[in-house]
């Protein structure tokens, strides 16, 4: 339930309503705007039913939330959430761009793709130190050595470092590294990492899964929050059908649900969604002029030979050109990079 407050509310009535609440025993999520203040009240609403909080002081009027995840619900937080990353907003009014390998497979490669990114204009560099792949036999990661390649790569460029994470030890290995942590699609419903996610103190960007649905995603995100963590970004990464012309179907329409139903930033990765790196720069900027917060993009020095994803993967002058094609994209959507 949403308790609405009128315009001119007083601190003094803001905190009896949000004293009355808790004295029976549920949460509260205060959410100050410029015109109008609200009160999220997560737990057992039936506690309130006889304790007339529509008739208190200031308050404009009550309203029901019937979705399931509250606290990433934009009904309890109206604004739009910037997810602050090592100086860097995420959110509403930048564009992110994330690139990288797939995979890190040594430093050299690792350090080589980071200077390129950065020069193109990315202000983070991706790159995957435990891989969870569909087969036991392909390349699983260096774990915390490709971690370690992560921050030196931050060192030498200043780009900040996201990297996903497959279990609690992964977690904990991490957080000694880079800036942000990934949630990957298949384990968009592991909620017991999700937990540790929200425990971890980082920013966690959240992959949408393999056939989740928008309100299953939000869902996931929650568990992160639930945990004392708010630094979450979604990440639109295509979803199976029964289409074989691309990896996955990329749902570009997921952008602006996700801009009604949640207050978190959202970003696009066209990589994973297609499979295919000439697919690529077109769904990036459809991404950009459909509200995106941001993009992840895969870069890599040599395609041809590498050890993951290889044919989604753009060359230095792929993403070069991408990054230039972009501008008017960011432009018209009134963003800075």
């Amino acid at each position: 339930m949403i308790i609405v407050m009128k315009p001119n509310a007083t601190d003094s009535a803001i905190n009896d309503v949000i004293q009355r609440v808790q004295e029976n025993g549920l949460e509260t999520h205060l959410s100050k705007g410029k015109q109008v203040t609200i009160i999220g009240c997560v737990g057992d609403k039936t506690r309130l039913a006889d304790k007339n909080i529509e008739i208190m002081p200031y308050v404009d009027k009550l309203v029901p939330v019937t979705e399931s995840y509250k606290l990433t619900n934009k009904k309890f937080h109206p604004s739009p959430t910037s997810v602050s990353v090592d100086g860097w907003a995420i959110g509403p009014e930048t564009l992110t761009i994330m690139a990288g390998p797939c995979a890190v497979e040594t430093e050299e490669q690792l350090l080589a793709i980071a200077h390129a990114v950065k020069e193109s204009g990315a202000q983070f560099v991706r790159g995957g130190a435990y891989k969870p792949r569909t087969s036991p036999y392909s390349f699983q990661g260096l774990e915390e050595e490709g971690l370690k390649y992560m921050q030196t790569a931050k060192k030498e460029t200043g780009l900040r470092t996201i990297c996903e994470v497959i279990s609690e030890d992964a977690i904990n290995a991490a957080v000694k590294y880079v800036d942000m942590i990934q949630i990957g699609a298949r384990n968009m419903q592991n909620f017991q990492l999700l937990k540790e996610a929200g425990k971890s103190g980082l920013p966690v960007l959240l992959k949408r899964g393999l056939a989740a649905t928008i309100d299953e995603w939000l869902n996931a995100a929650e568990y992160i929050i639930a945990e004392g963590n708010p630094n979450v970004v979604l990440c639109e990464r295509g979803i199976r059908t029964f289409e074989t012309a691309t990896r996955n179907t990329l749902d570009i329409s997921a952008v602006p649900v996700l801009k009604e139903k949640t207050h978190l930033p959202v970003i696009v990765d066209p990589s994973h969604a297609t499979g295919v790196y000439s697919y690529v720069p077109p769904l990036a900027k459809a991404a950009v002029a459909c509200g995106a917060d941001g993009l992840m993009i895969e870069v890599h020095n040599d395609p041809a030979h590498a050890m993951s994803d290889g044919p989604q993967s753009l060359t230095f002058e792929n993403f070069r050109e991408l990054s230039a094609e972009l501008q008017p994209y960011v432009s018209l959507a009134g963003r800075k990079l």
